[in-house]
């Protein structure tokens, strides 16, 4: 037997629900205030205001706080309705469409910007279990059919409140969320184990090749902290003046075009119509640096080949930093966007040390200088500029100690990427069935 689902006047296309389920609208599932909007003119950054989530912090199911917008306390005050105090449910409202966070507790205080609502769900049925039903496709299937796209696409609060979530019995919403949420759980670990192994091998770079802490430590006549002999010994015990300042002694200051090459091959998808590719994009990188694998068909433009020994350095909007180590399978051709540069390692020179030279701070702040265009949105890097770019370079003995460290962590990175693209697969494979019943616990 199925429960009964037109007394809401739902949408034709809501799946049946098992026996003992209701479908209640989002609207009133919320606690006071209700559903809102956040702020409508945030106004100018300040280093020290107050916190904005906006649309591009709303990504995989959870907020990214790396690039938030601060603003005046006294412009943030006129918006209490949409304060966090944690645990609300955000919907992204206008341009991208449908991406569903909750709100940690971490950010207790902060705000959101207009292009995001704030939905203060009852305790029962709880954040996490509206936030799970918001990304069925049913759901976002009503999103993109009642947004408005007259200038980008919108969608507004009415129609916000009108979403109809599906509610079970509560132990089986339970169970339920304990199965997605142990997924997401998994998933977020390998996000904080990522984050853990990059940050491990761009602290050993800055060590090593930025601050040149060995050295100094042997110049004052210590051990070098954390170095074996053998590694130790690959360091000089003294400095001397170069172009871009003292280095260590028995270091060279060379061109960037003397260490990496930019791989110009392009290919056209389209002339490949059943071949799937594997592209690389800026929007792939945002969305958790997975390739998109698509048809020549869908592909419509001249595309950059992809090596198996390269780093993709983004040139568009440099302050942004997007630097992929790319790992090719067997299974599809690799392209990128010609918004890549596509950096193959020469002169002995490993592609992990490139990786961590184009994150490091020296190397980021004068690449972000190298632009041209006039607008924050539409600011490139030229190639010739970049390869002209000056570094201190240290022997080679040390170079293949450096990549010998640091090739097992990020190696470790793309693992931990791919398994949680099978997580994510097994999720979303997961959900529509378990939310209309046909998967029974």
């Amino acid at each position: 037997m199925v429960a009964e689902v037109v007394q809401l006047d739902l949408p034709a296309e809501a799946p049946a629900l098992p026996e003992g389920w209701r479908y209640e609208l989002l609207g009133d599932l919320v606690d006071a205030p209700g559903i809102s909007y956040g702020i409508v003119q945030p106004g100018s950054e300040t280093h020290d205001g107050v916190p904005i989530v906006r649309v591009n912090n709303i990504r995989n199911g959870r907020v990214d706080t790396a690039d938030v917008l601060r603003v005046q306390p006294n412009i943030e005050a006129k918006f209490k309705r949409s304060r966090l105090t944690g645990g609300e449910v955000l919907l992204t409202l206008v341009g991208t469409l449908g991406e569903v966070a909750v709100a940690p507790a971490m950010l207790r205080g902060w705000n959101v910007a207009r292009a995001v609502g704030v939905i203060p769900v009852r305790a029962d049925p709880g954040s996490s279990w509206v936030s799970i039903c918001l990304r069925s496709s049913f759901v976002q299937h009503c999103i993109r059919m009642w947004a408005t796209t007259t200038v980008q696409a919108t969608f507004n609060l009415r129609d916000l409140a009108k979403l109809p979530i599906p509610i079970p019995p509560k132990e089986t919403r339970e169970a339920i969320t304990a199965i997605l949420g142990a997924l997401d759980d998994k998933i977020e670990l390998n996000r904080r184990m990522n984050a853990t192994l990059e940050a491990m091998a761009l602290s050993l770079f800055q060590s090593w090749f930025v601050d040149f802490d060995p050295v100094r430590a042997k110049l004052d006549g210590r051990q070098p902290t954390g170095l074996d002999p053998a590694t130790a010994a690959l360091f000089p015990n003294e400095f001397e003046d170069s172009a871009l300042g003292p280095i260590p002694k028995g270091w060279s200051i060379r061109k960037v075009e003397d260490i990496l090459i930019f791989n110009r091959s392009t290919v056209d998808p389209s002339n490949f119509p059943d071949e799937l590719f594997a592209q690389y994009s800026l929007p792939a990188f945002d969305e958790g640096r997975v390739p998109k694998l698509e048809p020549g068909t869908a592909i419509k433009s001249q595309k950059l080949t992809v090596s198996s020994n390269s780093v993709l350095l983004s040139k568009l909007n440099p302050h942004i930093p997007r630097i992929w180590l790319a790992t090719l399978t067997n299974d599809s051709r690799a392209i990128c966007s010609t918004e890549f540069l596509v950096a193959e390692p020469k002169g002995g020179v490993s592609r992990e040390f490139l990786f961590c030279l184009f994150n490091s701070g020296p190397f980021a702040s004068e690449y972000a200088t190298l632009v041209t265009g006039t607008t924050g949105s539409h600011q490139r890097v030229k190639s010739e500029a970049v390869l002209l770019m000056k570094i201190a370079v240290p022997p080679s003995g040390l170079l293949d100690r450096f990549s010998a460290l640091a090739e097992p962590a990020l190696n470790n990175v793309n693992q931990n990427i791919r398994r949680s693209v099978t997580l994510a697969t097994i999720r979303d494979a997961l959900l529509p069935k378990l939310l209309n019943g046909e998967l029974r616990l």
